[in-house]
């Protein structure tokens, strides 16, 4: 079967707190009466980025048509999760046109790639293209900066040092594997540091990839989509870290749920998250919460001690106003310590 006659699929990858489910957002916004799917993978078990989704209300890509996978990584359970949702999608009486993956911020997205040869659907759909979002401002702070070279020395000479950096390289395979990267946050970014994070992403992407500027974002449907890559064919081109490993986990990472009282307001809040995030190096916030005396819910992102939020929606009338917060970090957190700093 010709790659013409299969459905396209994007997958949308990168860092956590990059800005994948805005950019996902934006797409199903503005899709122009295509018809699409998306699903979409939570590192956790609760479904804060779905939810985001869900409430888009586009007639084109209806709730039933976002597929949230809460049991694990994509990368990691594509025979028992992926394939039979996409299947389903594929299965629907009106199938979609297009279908949007996003991953989590854990996520390596070549293993995922390779799933789309599965003799179950590798007829049926090919990878239009693997477009990964950065957060422009997290690379110009070094986060994912570091200098091959002066950690080689520094190893050499140090063997407490003599340990992979699982950021570093869960960023790098994300680079390795895209056929366009969205350079997200640009607006936080002046025109030398964009010129720099520019050039710091071309070191490692090992073809030629455009790199595209985005705020919040924003960027034409047209260039998303399309792309025509099928890079389940063009596997040798996308190198990885992890290409001689049957398998990953998430090991260096801890993910917890605090469950957070009414607030009288959310600057009351967004100061006890910046506090916890300065003090124990947290990577990422997200969820729901309840403002006393606010018919909205409040949605909450943080990446480290940039915090985000804004009221989604209307509180249903027969939900209970609960609030809950994501927290994913590196191995060790006091989650005592946070809970009690977020929480009280």
């Amino acid at each position: 079967m010709s790659s013409l006659a299969k459905v396209p699929c994007t997958i949308v990858t990168g860092f956590l707190g990059a800005g994948k489910t805005t950019l996902v957002r934006h797409v199903l916004e503005n899709a122009q009466g295509r018809r699409l799917a998306v699903i979409v993978n939570e590192f956790g078990d609760v479904g804060i980025d779905g939810e985001i989704l869900k409430n888009c209300g586009v007639e084109n890509c209806p709730e039933d048509a976002i597929v949230e996978l809460a049991n694990g990584c994509l990368c990691c359970t594509v025979a028992d999760d992926f394939v039979p949702a996409l299947k389903n999608l594929l299965d629907r009486p009106s199938p979609p046109e297009h279908i949007v993956i996003e991953t989590s911020g854990l996520a390596l997205p070549k293993p995922l790639v390779k799933a789309f040869n599965w003799p179950e659907i590798a007829s049926r759909v090919t990878v239009d293209g693997v477009v990964t979002v950065v957060d422009g401002a997290a690379v110009a702070a070094g986060r994912f900066a570091d200098d091959p070279e002066a950690i080689a020395r520094q190893r050499a000479s140090d063997e407490s040092l003599d340990h992979d950096n699982p950021l570093e390289e869960v960023f790098e395979d994300q680079l390795l594997c895209a056929d366009l990267v969205i350079l997200n946050k640009a607006d936080l970014l002046s025109a030398d540091q964009r010129s720099t994070v520019t050039g710091e992403i071309g070191k490692t992407l090992p073809r030629a990839v455009k790199v595209v500027e985005a705020q919040n974002g924003q960027v034409p449907v047209a260039v998303l989509l399309g792309l025509g890559a099928e890079a389940e064919s063009d596997l040798s081109n996308r190198p990885s870290h992890h290409d001689l490993e049957g398998e990953h986990d998430h090991d260096d990472f801890d993910t917890f749920i605090v469950d957070l009282p009414a607030f009288e307001s959310p600057q009351v809040l967004i100061d006890r998250l910046r506090k916890a995030a300065m003090a124990h190096d947290i990577l990422r916030l997200k969820g729901f919460v309840d403002i006393a005396g606010k018919p909205m819910r409040l949605l909450v992102q943080g990446v480290g001690a940039r915090i985000q939020h804004q009221f989604d929606r209307r509180w249903s009338s027969d939900e209970v106003r609960r609030g809950r917060l994501v927290v994913i970090g590196e191995k060790g957190l006091d989650q005592t310590a946070i809970q009690t700093l977020v929480a009280g």
